[in-house]
């Protein structure tokens, strides 16, 4: 990942669920990934995925995230009103996509961080990225074949 055209990722890691299945942590195991435990240490202009912000994230977005990179705030649903009760200035949410992974297949928006980051990617047009993600998981590729006709227009 030290190819400076991709951009910096970042998950702020709260450790709510199993280390063992957790997406970050295995990321991290491919230094594909910068892990902290607090928000303050992000760079300041940092593009933050949270699924309750009133802003979509789209194209536009591809310069800020080349520059001070994208981030993931990597909690348990269980726990998502408490992580996410406040506006973040970066903030951005994703469009609605289907989960592939084991325990939320199907359902609507209920993503891993890693499912999140690569959506996030391929939306401002980084593909190669998205895809190496995920294909550290058995389940990753299969991400991008469910939400096909969702993401299709940000792949041509």
């Amino acid at each position: 990942m030290s190819n400076k055209r991709y951009p910096k990722l970042y998950a702020v890691y709260y450790a709510q669920d199993d280390p063992k299945k957790n997406t970050i942590i295995k990321l991290s195991k491919y230094n594909m990934i910068n892990i902290t435990k607090r928000l303050r240490y992000l760079p300041r202009k940092t593009i933050i995925l949270d699924p309750f912000s009133d802003k979509i994230l789209n194209a536009n977005d591809k310069e800020t995230i080349e520059q001070s990179g994208l981030a993931v705030i990597d909690c348990s649903w269980n726990k998502i009103d408490q992580v996410f009760n406040k506006k973040y200035r970066t903030g951005r949410r994703l469009p609605p996509l289907l989960a592939a992974n084991g325990v939320n297949y199907g359902r609507w928006n209920k993503l891993t961080s890693v499912e999140a980051l690569a959506a996030a990617l391929i939306i401002i047009g980084n593909h190669k990225i998205a895809k190496d993600i995920l294909s550290k998981f058995k389940w990753g590729l299969g991400f991008i074949d469910i939400n096909y006709t969702s993401l299709r227009k940000y792949m041509e």
